[in-house]
């Protein structure tokens, strides 16, 4: 079993979610919206200087599923190079 964290930008979310459901993915799963913090790309804080802001997707899946989510990931980030999308996966 897996525990996967997808940490994005709102503006890819219905990408993502588009890229799941064309595979039949992701039927459960948490979603925190506005998540803040900073990585490799700008900042996402939700204020007047960095306005924009991150979700959290958390997803606990079987390994086939955790490849189809990790397929569907790599083709939005083709997509949108220079967002922020970040896919962490732990075994539990």
């Amino acid at each position: 079993m897996k525990r996967i964290e997808l940490i994005a930008n709102q503006s890819v979310e219905e990408d993502l979610l588009e890229a799941f459901e064309k595979r039949d993915i992701v039927k459960s799963f948490t979603k925190i919206p506005g998540v803040h913090g900073s990585g490799n790309s700008t900042p996402k804080r939700g204020d007047h200087i960095w306005p924009e802001e991150n979700f959290l997707l958390l997803v606990f899946c079987e390994d086939p599923e955790a490849e189809l989510i990790k397929e569907a990931v790599s083709e939005v980030k083709q997509l949108f190079e220079n967002e922020g999308i970040k896919l962490f996966i732990s075994n539990i």
